[in-house]
This record gives structure tokens, sequence and C-alpha cells, in this order.
């Protein structure tokens, strides 16, 4: 699917920005997105704004000039993409206390960061024996693709990340060795703070790649590439593949996790209800309430309307 061919743009961006009234630009910046016809979701916390949204090419420029007016957003972080559909169901603003959650006091990559590498740079770093290469991302995100050679965390949430350095530090960088430690996540939000925890931690040659995934599969062409299988995002498009390209992976509406071709056989999956992953971690009657929420969906979209569990957004 080509951009000309495809009528919505989504822009994943985040800045880090000592924002003093989160509650003030809330307002405005859900105003300019209802008003530009933009769905996603964005996060405003005092260290910065964060999130992906997607709408008509016009509206998401309206939208970016509007962040990027924001005290310290000019030189806001944006990856722009295309889907064939809005990948979004409804628009969030929201106030957090962190626009990514690692749960770190006193972390700051506005002080303290690792050394950004450029995609067209990125597969000499991480082919040099004596780097050490990261994936911070979740596990249901590594398990559908990843760099080749690099190390999986299996942490379930971000927060997770420090502790699991923490306990792998010294079969990491043990025994006197003192590798390069190359990092990476899907748009590079993550690694501003992995990155600014391994300086904090004491490690100095900390590198982590610029722009993320979407930037290197945007620019790498893909018989040069060292990526291996999608990247998950966080919409209905589910994951990319090179060039963006929407991928292969579905969606369980039950948990939320990539599920593939194979994964939706039955038994185990069941569309709006359970794969194979969350299967065990449910009871009957959780999946009861599912069957019974997929089924009233299923009757609302025949009839054109919306499920009462969905608030949308304005058409």
């Amino acid at each position: 699917m080509t951009a000309a061919a495809s009528p919505f743009t989504v822009a994943a961006l985040y800045c880090f920005t000592p924002f003093q009234d989160t509650a003030a630009l809330q307002g405005p910046l859900e105003a300019i997105c209802r008003a530009s016809r933009v769905k996603g979701t964005l996060l405003l916390a005092h260290e910065g704004i964060n999130g992906t949204i997607a709408g008509p090419d016009a509206g998401i420029a309206d939208v970016l000039a509007h962040i990027r007016a924001l005290p310290g957003c000019a030189d806001l972080d944006v990856k722009l993409s295309h889907a064939s559909a809005m990948p979004f169901h409804r628009l969030k603003v929201r106030l957090k206390r962190e626009i990514v959650t690692m749960g770190v006091p006193d972390i700051d990559p506005r002080a303290s960061v690792g050394t950004y590498v450029d995609a067209q740079d990125w597969n000499a770093l991480i082919a040099d024996p004596d780097t050490i290469v990261i994936d911070t991302r979740n596990d249901y995100e590594v398990a559908i693709g990843t760099f080749a050679g690099a190390i999986d965390p299996k942490t379930a949430t971000f927060r997770d990340f420090p502790g699991w350095f923490r306990a792998h530090r010294d079969e990491l960088l043990g025994e006197g060795r003192r590798p390069k430690v190359a990092m990476f996540c899907t748009g590079g939000i993550r690694c501003e703070k992995s990155t600014a925890f391994l300086r904090q931690e004491g490690i100095d040659e900390v590198y982590h790649l610029k722009g993320g995934i979407l930037k290197y599969l945007e620019t790498v062409p893909e018989d040069e590439s060292l990526w291996q299988g999608e990247c998950f995002v966080f919409d209905e498009r589910v994951a990319v593949g090179h060039g963006l390209r929407e991928g292969s992976h579905g969606l369980c509406r039950s948990c939320r996790r990539p599920v593939s071709a194979a994964d939706r056989a039955p038994p185990l999956y069941e569309e709006g209800v359970s794969c194979a992953a969350c299967y065990p971690e449910k009871t009957d009657a959780q999946r009861a309430s599912y069957r019974e929420r997929h089924r009233q969906e299923k009757l609302a979209a025949a009839r054109g309307v919306r499920h009462v569990g969905d608030p949308g957004t304005p058409a």
C-alpha cells in the first residue's frame, strides 16, 4: 500500500521538555485533534509529550504544528507512516506522571542520554562482536520481530527493565568486560530512558537507534536489513514491516497481544475471546463475558452503530 493510496497518515511522536501546567495544555490539544479529525492517544506529563495519532494529512499537519508550538517542542521527534484504514477507534489526551513509564526517580534524558546512532550506521554497530545488543521492548513485541542476535529481556512491561538489568549486570558486563551496549525500541522513546538509566548505573559507552525500529524499517533497504520479522505497533495495524508496510499479524481482542495466522488456529484461539497465550490466564466466566461482548460488537457493527462500550470520537 503506497502513501498515495493510503488515506490516513500515522504520526508517532515524543518530546522530553518540562511542562509546568499539563492540565492547561490538555484541553486545547484535544480540541485541535477533534477539529482536525485526528484520533489516537497523546500523553502529557511534566517531562513532556508522547503518543501516536492518525488522521488525514492536513489534520495531522495541523496537530503537529500545534504541538511544535508548545514550550520546548520545536524539535518534536516524529515518525510518519500510512494506513489503509483509520487505525484508532477514539481520541485520548491523558495526563500522566511519565510519558513512558519506567518508575525510576530522577531519570532525565535531557541531562544524560546514550549516543544516538542513525539507521544507516546501526548495522555496523550491532555487527561488532564487542557490542551487546538489547531489545528494550516487552516480550509480546519481541516475539514477532527483532534484530538478529539481540538479547530479549522477556519483560512484561518497561517498568521491569531496570530490575532485569540490575539482575543480569554481572552476566552482561562482568569479568572486566567493557563492551559497547546498543539498545533499541519501536520509536526511540523507551531508549531515551533506558540509556539514561544505564548512564546513571555507571555504564558509559551506551548507544541507541535514533528514531527506533520504525526509522530503520523506513530507511534501510530490505536486502541490507538485519531486522527479522515484523514490528509491533500500538494501533489497529498491529504490525509493520520493511518500508513501514502493514504487516500480517492480527490482534487478540482479549489480551491485546499480536497473533499470527498460525496463532489464529482453533481451539485455543477464538476471535474476540482468547488466544493461545491468554487462554490459560482467563477463567471460563471471563471468556463467556468476552464472548458476549464480541457478539454485541458484531451486532452493533451490522447495524452501523457504535457498540455501547466504544465512546468513539466525532466523525
